[in-house]
């Protein structure tokens, strides 16, 4: 059994804790004022605003060192919804691990909405989690608590990779937000 260290109780982190749970797993939720616990889990999951990494990972970043770190942020402007905060040839992803050179970073969960999250589907199709990486293994690991959630992982490949699943990410969001989809639809993959 993985322990899941879920950083961030907003929609998302609750989300992923119930298919960390679904999978026979241990979540552990952390808000922003539970800075005197530890990390505690195998896995640590960054479910929060882009903004906030910089200084989680100043207050926690030691506590990360030989863990899988799961970043599910979307770097935009969220006061325009007109671009990705991050250089062209980088990522949000690449820049975390930058950070974190002692642990395995993969993107995740970014390209979905908490609502799909929870309900399990998107237009009768397993929601699908697209996964970035260097590390096959840290991959693999998160991929098999997804399927055991319930949900379809995909590996999309090396953290070059990350930068992509990050515009997907931020098309999502801005057709949400221009009320084109709903915050309840999203992307399914079909094989």
């Amino acid at each position: 059994m993985t322990t899941v260290s879920i950083l961030g109780k907003g929609n998302m982190g609750p989300a992923i804790a119930r298919i960390v749970e679904k999978s026979g797993n241990t979540a552990e939720l952390l808000g922003s004022s539970d800075t005197d616990k530890p990390v505690t889990g195998d896995i640590v999951v960054l479910a929060v605003p882009y903004p906030a990494v910089s200084t989680i990972l100043a207050q926690r970043g030691g506590q990360f060192a030989g863990k899988i770190v799961v970043d599910v942020t979307n770097p935009l402007d969220f006061a325009t919804f007109d671009s990705l905060t991050v250089p062209a040839d980088s990522s949000a992803t690449a820049e975390i691990q930058a950070a974190l050179p002692d642990s395995r970073v993969v993107k995740g969960f970014s390209t979905t909405f908490a609502a799909t999250l929870a309900e399990g589907n998107i237009a009768g199709q397993p929601t699908t989690v697209l996964l970035a990486g260097d590390d096959a293994d840290a991959k693999s690991q998160l991929a098999d608590i997804i399927k055991g959630g319930g949900l379809k992982a995909v590996d999309a490949g090396s953290l070059r990779r990350a930068r992509e699943v990050e515009a997907l990410g931020f098309l999502q969001i801005t057709l949400a937000a221009g009320e084109k989809i709903s915050w309840a639809g999203g992307f399914a993959l079909q094989a």
